[in-house]
């Protein structure tokens, strides 16, 4: 609805405004750091669904942990780097190709869209190493 779409963008906001410099693309590769950056607003740190945002989001934010433990205890590397790019079959909560809630810091960088790929796949590094046993 426009109020749930109105909230979280006001939370986003107030996330934004809380910080001492303007946002900025991290300069980091680093798979935790990136998924910190733009992952864990939504996901929270511990990527079980309870970030800041998330009360403000339509339906539960699914639980990263238990990624592989949902999909016969195989880590979904595939899809899950789809989700992010916004190439899968259901994009909504990522956006879509064309217009990604990210922005360009998994696509192209500079005209480099080898370094966007490269983030995705750390991130997704990250998101696998923080499976449930």
């Amino acid at each position: 609805s426009a109020m749930r779409t109105w909230i979280l963008f006001a939370l986003a906001g107030v996330a934004l405004a809380q910080e001492k410099s303007p946002r900025k693309m991290p300069a980091t590769l680093d798979g935790k750091e990136l998924y910190m950056a733009y992952c864990a607003s939504c996901h929270g740190g511990d990527g079980r669904g309870k970030g800041p945002v998330a009360v403000a989001l339509k339906g539960p934010i699914p639980d990263l942990t238990t990624l592989a433990k949902r999909n016969g205890g195989k880590f979904p590397t595939g899809q899950l780097e789809k989700t992010i790019l916004g190439d899968a079959k259901n994009p909504a909560p990522h956006g879509s190709r064309e217009m990604p809630v990210w922005g360009p810091v998994f696509r192209r960088v500079e005209n480099d869209q080898d370094l966007g790929l490269l983030r995705v796949r750390r991130v997704v590094e990250f998101i696998q190493s923080q499976q449930a046993k």
